[in-house]
């Protein structure tokens, strides 16, 4: 087992290989998932926070392996978090299997001819100072400046004004008869609510709390210990993150479901939802195209 973080230059091949694997194409949370056990990575290692957090260390580097498999035309990614291996990407990994030394040094040649081609600034950024363009949500709908200033505000509100909050999310998301129920001894559920697909309406209970760390996998089992026999599923969100061993945890065979909510895709939310966050466009004249008429 793995007990160190793997950089950014180590992962972009083990990312094909997994991309390989699960049939040209995967979501952020499965490459990361079978990554880790390619790797043999300990839980340890993946909860190292990178920086003040949310995100884990080793989401952040894989964030720039993928970024760089991105920019040399090895794997793509669509604008829903999907990414997917190109012709040049199963090229490499069939090159592996006879030489892997010549791919690693092939692909290092790319990530080089990458960093030449930046602004100094940006050539900061890459060496670790700051979040990689993947990691901006892998299709680029997160900045980590702004995040990190929504993620303060909201550990900073009450504990009943947070739960307003997620309220008002759901019910903006299509949920409706959403209620807090701010009752305490009510085995962690904070609220409740119902979720109608079609013909088919869902009773929801959820919880929600502020936190800067990561949640393990005995909030998640505590959580669903409370909801069985009073809903048909539970959401949990939280300001900080969820440790491996609790979204494994979540999806448990045999145990209902329950859906995670981590800090960054709160903030997706309410960016979406344009909660409390507006997004600014930035009008710019461009005289060239009055130059072509």
């Amino acid at each position: 087992m793995s007990e160190r973080v793997p950089t950014r230059e180590e992962l972009p091949l083990p990312t094909l290989h997994v991309l390989q694997q699960k049939g040209g194409s995967a979501s952020i949370r499965e490459i990361s998932e079978d990554m880790a056990s390619l790797l043999g990575l300990t839980d340890a290692v993946r909860e190292v926070i990178h920086g003040s957090g949310p995100q884990s260390e080793f989401d952040y580097q894989a964030a720039w392996a993928r970024t760089y498999l991105r920019v040399m035309g090895a794997a793509e990614n669509s604008s829903r978090g999907v990414w997917s291996i190109t012709d040049y990407g199963r090229d490499l990994v069939k090159k592996a299997d006879d030489d892997e030394r010549a791919v690693e040094a092939e692909i290092l040649d790319h990530i080089r001819e990458y960093r030449r081609g930046l602004s100094a600034t940006q050539r900061a950024k890459v060496v670790g100072e700051d979040e990689a363009p993947d990691a901006k949500g892998d299709d680029g709908d997160t900045d980590e400046e702004w995040t990190a200033e929504l993620l303060t505000t909201l550990r900073e509100m009450a504990p009943d004004a947070f739960e307003r909050l997620c309220q008002r999310i759901l019910r903006e998301s299509g949920f409706t008869k959403v209620e807090v129920t701010g009752r305490s001894g009510d085995g962690g559920i904070d609220g409740i609510g119902v979720l109608r697909v079609n013909l088919i309406s869902f009773q929801i209970v959820f919880q929600c709390k502020r936190y800067a760390g990561s949640v393990g996998s005995g909030a998640i089992r505590d959580f669903r210990g409370s909801m069985v026999g009073r809903a048909d599923k539970g959401l949990f969100m939280t300001t900080g993150r969820f440790s491996s061993s609790a979204e494994l945890e979540a999806v448990r065979d045999g145990a209902p479901a329950v859906d995670l909510i981590d800090g960054l895709e709160l903030c997706r939310l309410l960016r979406e939802l344009e909660l409390g966050v507006r997004l600014v466009q930035e009008v710019r004249v461009e005289p060239a195209f009055f130059d072509s008429i």
